[in-house]
């Protein structure tokens, strides 16, 4: 098989760079290791900036986010029960965000990725990536119990976290930046309506907290746990009785309990490998970078990444001119390290370190009580949360 770009990996980054090529006449291959249902199960977190959503409707896939998606003006912010609102809106000139669901977005890019003819390949095992350095990278996979060989003009890593893409760039080449954080987030999902319209995110003595939803009758709750809890530790019932007590008394009178339909423990990490771009290979997403889910910079992330990918594609093949490419790596890396910082610095005040000192809790607390009386603290949060401006 031979094809322009060969897009390894069919979440939401890979299939949204498929269709904004598609967009531009210039075809493309998806490769992805699991089947479509297994990747439809994956739950996964879904509050989109504005730059997510214009993507979206370029591609004109957005049709069931505007019919069901939750648009938010602000969020909570609560330390030991005080609390105050960030106004996303009126702080940031009119900027919003909306929920909706990562698993929702995949889908619907799936389904018109069958309209339209975009080829995904299901069930690649042993993807390899080859001559990345030359003119004629090629990628081989087995199928079916076959092995296959796809020749493209470049290849992009939406393989995630764990895909061999970045694995492929030699060590020698490319840097890793990395703090794991010492506590996770046990979730729980339960089709329940929620306690709020907007998110809440609680610094509470006890941990953290963040009531969330999916939908206006589907909740996802979160609260700091050790790493070493595993789900059973948290059956519904504590779960539902801690985040009462970590939401405080109006969060938790407003609070449906339910029966969770879904519950993990998701680690916390910063991640960024540099360089993004290896030859032909350009990684995109968390194949590249990873961020605290405290801040919901993932998935906008790797939307803006394909984004400026696929400029630099749509460029390269209209004019052969190759400056977008080359300017890939180090445009993404300078949106990646903003979002790696507001997704850091959010993270360390909403959290509870296990080594705390009573002085580093005085200054959490001091920081927090300034957002709350200082109209310019807000602003910054603001403006952080909803996206900074695409450069």
């Amino acid at each position: 098989m031979r094809t322009k770009v060969a897009i390894i990996g069919s979440g939401p980054s890979g299939l949204l760079l498929a269709h904004l090529l598609h967009a531009a006449g210039i075809e493309s291959v998806v490769l992805e290791r699991k089947d479509r249902d297994y990747v439809l199960a994956r739950i996964r977190a879904g509050l989109l900036e504005q730059v997510t959503v214009d993507l979206i409707e370029r591609v004109g896939v957005a049709d069931r986010l505007h019919a069901e998606g939750l648009v938010h003006e602000g969020i909570g912010l609560m330390l030991d029960g005080e609390s105050a609102r960030i106004d996303l809106t009126g702080l940031t000139g009119g900027k919003r965000v909306v929920v909706y669901g990562q698993t929702e977005i995949t889908k619907d890019l799936m389904d018109a990725a069958d309209r339209r003819g975009i080829p995904i390949l299901w069930n690649c095992d042993n993807v390899a990536l080859h001559d990345l350095k030359s003119d004629a990278p090629f990628v081989t996979f087995t199928r079916d119990g076959k092995e296959d060989r796809l020749d493209a003009d470049f290849v992009a890593g939406c393989d995630g976290f764990h895909g061999v893409s970045r694995q492929t760039i030699p060590l020698e080449v490319r840097r890793e930046f990395e703090r794991v954080y010492p506590f996770g987030w046990m979730g729980i999902l339960a089709d329940v309506p929620p306690c709020d319209h907007e998110l809440i995110y609680s610094n509470h003595e006890r941990g953290f907290a963040l009531a969330s939803m999916r939908s206006a009758t589907r909740s996802r709750y979160y609260v700091q746990c050790s790493l070493y809890d595993s789900v059973d530790d948290w059956p519904d019932e504590r779960m539902w009785d801690e985040l009462a007590i970590r939401l405080g008394p109006k969060a938790a009178a407003a609070m449906t309990r339910g029966p969770s339909i879904e519950k993990s423990i998701a680690p916390l990490r910063s991640f960024v490998s540099e360089p993004m771009r290896y030859g032909r290979l350009f990684l995109a997403g968390d194949a590249a970078h990873i961020v605290p889910p405290t801040g919901a910079k993932g998935l906008n992330l790797a939307a803006t990444d394909v984004g400026f990918l696929g400029e630099a594609l749509t460029d390269f093949y209209r004019t052969g001119g190759e400056a977008g490419l080359d300017a890939y790596s180090n445009r993404a890396l300078a949106r990646v390290w903003k979002a790696e910082r507001f997704s850091w610095w959010f993270t360390m005040l909403t959290h509870r370190f296990p080594d705390q000192t009573e002085f580093d809790r005085k200054m959490q607390m001091a920081e927090i009580e300034y957002i709350f009386s200082s109209e310019a603290a807000r602003r910054v949060v603001a403006e952080n949360y909803v996206g900074l401006p695409v450069e």
